[in-house]
């Protein structure tokens, strides 16, 4: 009834009917998905996959990356950092290993890498369970820019070396930054080896100050229900209404 509803075109509602079976999404994540319209986001990342990886793996991994991916369940100021959007997207790890799709599994946050006798630190890293390999996930603000994926593909190395056993596949990485110009992405992607993906995210801002003086605080709706509440008792104990 839902894809009948909201999913007016056939191939589009075939593919989410396929994509519910082999994921398994209940009612609320099949609603969730058509409403960030998941079908025009997914596989649309910008990799080296082709070249990086073999060809049995590429097309697979390219089609888990999403482009852009949407963190609408955070809300951060328009002059947000990199550790901002971190740490709200680990107070909100559910939503994001939803968005990330089926497989992550999270490891952690700020993992430490000691190369060199130098501590270097991964944003986020994960696992996934059906491609048997690390994921190093970057965050970025700002447009992307070409000395972000050198840095990605020297941790792509570390974590092979430190991290990675005999049964893992090669470590992918996947560099999240505000905007990207393409073909600045894919000359920076050109001639490195390690597997990396470069997508946008999507985040709500803060409302400009002149607009948050227009709307009701949190405070100000707890006074207008506790208000409301207070009322309705007494006409309870004024007796039957009407």
């Amino acid at each position: 009834m839902v894809l009948l509803d909201r999913v007016k075109d056939h191939p589009t509602r075939e593919w989410y009917l396929r994509a519910a079976v082999e994921y398994g999404w209940s009612r609320n994540i099949l609603v969730h998905q058509i409403t960030s319209r998941l079908h025009e986001r997914e596989g649309k990342a910008l990799t080296n996959f082709q070249r990086a990886l073999p060809p049995s793996d590429s097309d697979l991994v390219e089609q888990i990356l999403k482009d852009p991916y949407n963190f609408d369940f955070l809300t951060v100021a328009a002059a947000a950092r990199e550790r901002e959007v971190e740490r709200g997207l680990l107070l909100h790890l559910r939503d994001l290993l939803l968005e990330l799709g089926r497989g992550f599994a999270f490891v952690g946050s700020q993992v430490l890498l000691e190369v060199g006798d130098q501590a270097f630190y991964l944003d986020l890293l994960f696992y996934h369970a059906r491609l048997h390999c690390y994921f190093v996930i970057e965050l970025k603000t700002g447009p992307f820019k070409p000395e972000w994926a050198g840095k990605l593909n020297f941790y792509l190395s570390a974590v092979d070396d430190l991290l990675r056993t005999g049964p893992d596949g090669p470590t992918i990485g996947l560099l999240l930054c505000e905007s990207h110009n393409s073909p600045i992405v894919e000359y920076a992607l050109r001639d490195i080896a390690k597997p990396i993906g470069v997508s946008t995210y999507r985040v709500t801002r803060q409302l400009p100050e002149p607009l948050q003086a227009e709307v009701p605080s949190i405070e100000d709706l707890r006074k207008v229900v506790e208000k409301l509440r207070s009322e309705i008792h007494e006409l309870k104990d004024s007796g039957p209404l009407g």
